[in-house]
This record gives structure tokens, sequence and C-alpha cells, in this order.
């Protein structure tokens, strides 16, 4: 561009200084007519050589066009000469480059998909002037992006549509190798593809949201059961314990025990009446009550 730009300008000061030239002719000033000329034969001079070399920026590959016909080799960053008005050279360029790509498919299980897509790719410097000579440089509408809509198709038919969401990782590496397979014939490399996103119909998502919902409840479901059975199995273990109590305790028993028993909370005092056959009989003054 800036080789562009400085040849405009020279040609432009080359007619402008000619002009002056024949200006100062015309008014009877000969000295400043050949100062004018002058000016205007270096400045013819420098645009020429201007037009007769170019640079090819880093990180590209120069194609040289002669008359309309592409070379057979291409050429490396740095400046190269080239004939005036005859040859040019066409940049293309191998940096990494992007394109983002919507497309429609189908599933296995015949759900509509709109998929939106993200690949980065470059050209091959060594295939950059086949691929100018075969494609010319609009590549990105007339190979990538039709590669990426068919491949997208293809690998998206291979799965339903509910692995498509869980297998996300292997749908984007199917399609990446697809892609470069597909591209890799016109000297072209896929670095990697992303899947931006993924658009399912409203009636798959209510399936999905559906049987989503389902798996909780039967989780939670259960849950509940588990947690009733773990309770009815601790009410199971103590009621056993206090059977099991009960019954030491009852065969532990015996009338000795319940003598000691009756000793120990005995307090010493007789009771005031005693009785038998239905008579009874007040000892309290006898035991001084």
């Amino acid at each position: 561009m800036l080789q562009i730009i400085l040849s405009v300008i020279l040609l432009l000061a080359a007619l402008a200084l000619l002009g002056a030239a024949v200006g100062a002719k015309t008014n009877d000033a000969p000295a400043a007519s050949r100062k004018y000329f002058a000016g205007a034969l270096v400045c013819a001079a420098l645009f020429v050589a201007a037009c007769t070399f170019s640079v090819v920026p880093a990180g590209s590959t120069g194609v040289l066009v002669t008359l309309g016909r592409p070379g057979n080799q291409g050429m490396q960053s740095g400046p190269h000469f080239k004939i005036p008005f005859a040859q040019s050279i066409i940049m293309i360029d191998n940096r990494v480059q992007r394109t983002d790509v919507n497309g429609s498919s189908a599933s296995r299980d015949l759900q509509t998909i709109n998929t939106s897509v993200s690949i980065n790719y470059r050209v091959e410097p060594s295939q950059s002037v086949s691929l100018y000579r075969e494609v010319g440089k609009d590549w990105e509408n007339i190979i990538v992006r039709p590669a990426v809509q068919e491949c997208m198709k293809a690998v998206q038919s291979k799965y339903t549509a509910e692995e498509l969401i869980t297998k996300r990782s292997e749908v984007g590496q199917a399609m990446q190798e697809s892609i470069a397979e597909k591209v890799g014939q016109y000297g072209l490399s896929v670095d990697n593809i992303n899947i931006l996103n993924m658009d399912f119909s409203a009636e798959f998502n209510a399936a999905i949201e559906a049987k989503q919902t389902a798996q909780q409840n039967a989780l939670k479901a259960e849950q509940d059961l588990s947690r009733i059975e773990v309770e009815a199995k601790q009410k199971l273990v103590t009621a056993q314990a206090e059977a099991d109590a009960n019954r030491i305790r009852s065969e532990s028993i015996t009338s000795e025990i319940l003598i000691s028993n009756a000793i120990s909370k005995w307090d010493g005092k007789l009771p005031a009446v005693m009785g038998g056959d239905g008579n009874m009989l007040d000892i309290s003054s006898v035991i001084g009550k």
C-alpha cells in the first residue's frame, strides 16, 4: 500500500512539474522551464524505479504474474524486482485466518440443528501459487465455507440429537478431521475448529427438559426410599435392643434379689397395722406409736 501511494505521489509530482515547465517556456522563462523539466524527469525516474520492485511482507508469499499468467514459483518475504506495467506481485497471506460459518443439518434421529462454528485455517506457503492459479484469492467463499457446511452435515448425521450434546468434543474433533481432509487437497490446513452454538427445535428442548425433570423425580424417589429403609432398619434395631434388654432383666431377677432390694429400701420401721383372716390389729401402742 505504501508503495502504491508513493508511486501515485511521484507520478502526480512529475505531471505537475512538467506542466510548470511548459508554462514557464510559454512565458519566456527558459531557465525556470529547464528547472521544472529537470524536476519532472527526476520524479518520472523515481516513479519508474518504484514500479520496478515490490516488497513481500512477512507471513506472506508473493505470486509473480506476468501479463496475467501466474509464475510457477512463490516469492518469499522481502524485496523483489519486476517489469513495470508487465508484471505484478500478488500477496498470499499464510498467517492463521478465521472464519465463522452457520449451517443447518439433521441428526441421526432426524432432529433439526442450527449450528455455528468457528474455524482457524492457513494457506500452506508451498501451495500458495497453485491455490492462486486454481482458485484465486477468494478461497474462503469458494472452498472453506462450503466445505465446513458439507462436513458439518455429514458428521452430525451420524449422531443422535442427544449425543450431539453429550459428545460435543467428539463431534468437534470429527468435524475438524473431515474439514481438514476436504480442504487439504487445495493447500489449506486446519488448525482447529470450535463449535460456538447448537440450537435445537422447541419440541426437542421441551422433551429434554421433561426427561431431566423425570430423572430428577426418579432420583428423589429413590433417595426417599433409601431414607425410609434406613429409618425402618434403625427402628427395628432399636426395638430388638429393647427386647433383648428386657429379656436379660427378666432372666436375672430371683427371689433373693427381690428380698435384697426390699431390705435395701426398708427404713427400719414396722407396719403399724397387721392383720390376717379378716381381722385387723392396731399395734401402734405396743411399738410406741
